[in-house]
């Protein structure tokens, strides 16, 4: 059991701040995605350690992440819709911590990948943000690398598109 921690404690350190980073652009809040994060390791860990043969883990990662924010968002859906007039009035100047978000590349990054398909989204944060070569992103989306060549292609079209 030592031995498995060592090689999951790898894996986790490897990994962490490119599952991380792929959670916070989908959701936008430090928060959730630090959950969803911790989640997404939880459920490798408990795979993991179950013996399940996982050859690909940064893939294997990514699959459980991208679920948890499908979830995310299907629950959010689920959530009523409260009146504002019973919602207290919060102060509308941005906080120190929004100024410093806002000002941010990664923020700026964020908020042009959130207009885009998921798809699109995925292909760009794997392959430029997280420097994934396109076999391994056509592997991550069950795709060939010619599709996901396409795809990339028409993704960042479709990003200079909003962006003029």
């Amino acid at each position: 059991m030592a031995n498995l921690r060592k090689v999951f404690s790898k894996i986790y350190d490897q990994y962490i701040n490119k599952i991380y980073r792929f959670i916070f652009l989908k959701v936008n809040s430090q928060e959730i995605a630090q959950d969803l994060c911790s989640e997404t390791f939880l459920r490798g860990w408990e795979s993991f350690k179950n013996g399940n043969k996982i050859e690909n883990p940064q893939a294997f990662l990514y699959k459980i992440a991208r679920n948890l924010v499908t979830d995310y968002y299907r629950e959010k859906a689920k959530t009523r819709v409260v009146s504002a007039e019973f919602v207290p009035v919060a102060d509308p100047r941005p906080g120190l911590d929004e100024r410093v978000m806002l000002g941010s590349d990664l923020e700026v990054v964020r908020r042009a990948l959130a207009i885009l398909k998921e798809d699109y989204q995925n292909v760009i944060i794997w392959h430029y943000l997280d420097d994934l070569p396109i076999q391994e992103v056509a592997e991550m989306m069950g795709r060939t690398e010619e599709t996901t060549r396409v795809l990339l292609h028409r993704a960042l079209k479709a990003l200079r598109q909003k962006l003029t």
